[in-house]
């Protein structure tokens, strides 16, 4: 589980510029996902990194297709 968090933080760092208290931040709200997914019986690390970025993502709506300017059109 620490080998995926590690992972999931080292990566999202490179993706956005943030500072060091919200990356603790993000890092504390991922290790809560992803405790919980481990204790529903997720182990496999690369499945856990992979939900643990797409949550951070969501969080910060960097996945929000209207936030990130696309309209449909």
């Amino acid at each position: 589980m620490e080998a995926a968090i590690d992972r999931i933080m080292l990566t999202y760092d490179l993706l956005l510029n943030r500072s060091t208290a919200a990356s603790e931040e993000a890092r504390a709200k991922v290790t809560d996902y992803v405790r919980t997914l481990f204790e529903a019986g997720e182990k496999d690390t690369h499945r856990l990194t992979v939900c643990g970025l797409t949550y951070l993502r969501q969080l910060d709506g960097s996945t929000d297709h209207i936030k990130a300017g696309y309209t449909g059109l």
